[in-house]
């Protein structure tokens, strides 16, 4: 069970500050900021958000299914998500279900290698050895309340270590319009948003597996273990606010500017 009490130990409650990013970070996520904000004014304005923009383009939506069916994969850029909702008691409290991002090796610069985890088994078709982002959870309303990491057997992802995958987080892009051009537009921009969240949750899930690793050798379980128990999923997660993260942007632009 998804409860916040058993997963305590690994929520992420510090960052990299707004005042220590250069002003073409700070730039880039302000204009991250407003694409999401105006994704939401436009979709309000009938109604929508982007959990409901999503579920009408599908026959159909259940548990644990990925949505849309195939995922979201941009083939120029090689970035890829998909939502899907766990069983109720499988779900963070308050969650309707999250977004999982990745990013496929063909997106990924020549020197960003999968880690090496002594048993592990790699796919044959290296396009395969995708690598798990970060996690978006959503409320029934349709809107973004957390930011997660999950442990490698949740997506089955190729391991790759934090140093690497937070290189990857500014080559997320998924430029087309099926299933959802708002969606993906919103995704997409949600990364640079909370870049400096994201990275803490990046540093954090590898600690967490650094943890794990020193408590499972003391039993001598092999290494690899760790990767797939099923006892262990949440590797990180704080909560966000869309608003408060737009606000604390634009002051911190202001008192560039002042």
């Amino acid at each position: 069970m998804r409860n916040e009490d058993k997963i305590s130990d690994v929520l992420v409650t510090d960052h990299q500050p707004l005042s220590e990013l250069s002003d073409e970070e700070l730039q880039r996520m302000a204009e991250a900021g407003g694409e999401v904000v105006n994704i939401h004014r436009v979709l309000a304005k009938t109604g929508a958000n982007v959990v409901g923009e999503l579920l009408k383009t599908q026959e159909g939506f259940f548990e644990w299914d990925h949505l849309p069916k195939g995922d979201v994969y941009d083939r120029e850029t090689h970035a890829q998500y998909y939502y899907h909702a766990h069983v109720v008691d499988k779900r963070f409290k308050g969650e309707h279900g999250h977004f999982h991002t990745f990013l496929r090796p063909k997106g990924m610069l020549s020197d960003m290698k999968p880690a090496k985890v002594p048993g592990a088994v790699l796919p044959e078709d290296k396009n395969d050895h995708l690598s798990h982002l970060v996690s978006i959870s959503m409320n029934p309303p349709g809107f973004a309340f957390r930011l997660f990491t999950v442990n490698r057997w949740v997506t089955g992802e190729v391991w790759h270590k934090a140093k690497a995958v937070k290189r990857m987080l500014d080559l997320f892009v998924i430029d087309h319009t099926w299933p959802s051009w708002p969606v993906n537009r919103w995704v997409t921009a949600m990364v640079p948003l909370f870049k400096p969240q994201i990275i803490a949750l990046i540093d954090e899930r590898d600690r967490t597996i650094e943890r794990w690793v020193g408590e499972e050798a003391k039993t001598d379980t092999p290494h690899e273990k760790v990767f797939e128990d099923r006892e262990r999923e949440i590797t990180s997660f704080l909560d966000i606010d869309i608003q408060a993260q737009v606000k604390a942007i634009e002051e911190e632009i202001g008192r560039r500017d002042s």
